[in-house]
């Protein structure tokens, strides 16, 4: 299951070894921790900097072989060693965060790309650290499967982070397809928004099944968390194709038959 801003993060889920479960919480902790320092509350874009700064500082520690003083940045060391989690990740992490206060809008694809790298990506590679597969291949098809998931998460919060000033659909292409902001902010979904929305689908879409072959290369309880995650982005893929594109009048989410034809599915997929 997931929790929070973390959608695609596998927080206490029954799928996951007992022993991994103290890490994971370790990690998603932090990352829930410093993407609310970015996004939530009344604090200055100064204030919200200054404290990931802190954060930086405190992986800086930790990389030093020195004690954090943060509690949750303690308990984030202990996992770290425990299962040698490599540090990049999480400086990827603060750095999309970063950029989250400072960059409320993005030109092209490849920038949002870039940014997914950043603030999904590391999420997959730790998992994947977890689990004691590093091989290359790997790591290319969860890094397609966490961009995806990341674009996804974006097509489904176009409303809600446009209430936040920000903006994840490509600048570019909303002047291609003649698509104001002044269209977003009335949550008007006609005109070429459908095909616009067509394209930003297939392009996840695309990534999604590029990565989806992990789902059976990984085996055991990870094979098992991840074909249900894919499962996941396929079926609000089509919920939004099937809506053309319209998540004003209803943002998608997965129910309960959704979560039973996905369990079906994954648990046929072996």
């Amino acid at each position: 299951m997931s929790v929070g801003h973390y959608e695609n993060f596998p927080v206490g889920s029954l799928l996951l070894p007992r022993k991994m479960r103290k890490a994971v919480h370790a990690i998603y902790y932090f990352a829930r921790y410093a993407d609310d320092v970015a996004d939530e509350g009344t604090e200055s874009d100064e204030a919200r900097l200054a404290e990931l700064s802190r954060l930086v500082a405190e992986l800086d520690a930790i990389q030093a072989g020195v004690l954090p003083t943060m509690p949750l940045m303690q308990t984030l060391a202990l996992a770290i060693a425990e299962h040698q989690l490599p540090l990049q990740p999480f400086y990827d992490l603060l750095s999309a965060f970063r950029q989250d206060v400072l960059v409320k809008r993005y030109q092209s694809f490849a920038e949002l790309v870039d940014y997914c790298r950043r603030s999904a990506n590391p999420v997959g590679r730790l998992v994947l650290a977890l689990y004691g597969e590093q091989d290359s291949r790997s790591l290319a098809m969860a890094d397609g499967i966490c961009t995806a998931l990341q674009l996804i998460n974006f097509l489904q919060d176009v409303a809600i982070d446009w209430q936040k000033d920000r903006v994840y659909l490509p600048q570019a292409d909303l002047q291609r397809f003649r698509i104001s902001e002044e269209q977003i902010a009335a949550q008007d979904s006609r005109g070429l928004w459908p095909v616009m929305m067509r394209e930003q689908i297939e392009r996840a879409r695309k990534m999604l099944q590029a990565g989806a072959p992990l789902g059976k290369v990984l085996r055991g309880r990870l094979g098992l968390e991840l074909r249900m995650t894919i499962m996941g982005g396929e079926r609000i893929l089509k919920k939004l194709h099937d809506a053309d594109g319209d998540v004003f009048r209803q943002r998608p989410v997965l129910n309960w038959r959704d979560w039973m034809y996905m369990a079906w599915r994954a648990l046929r997929a072996k």
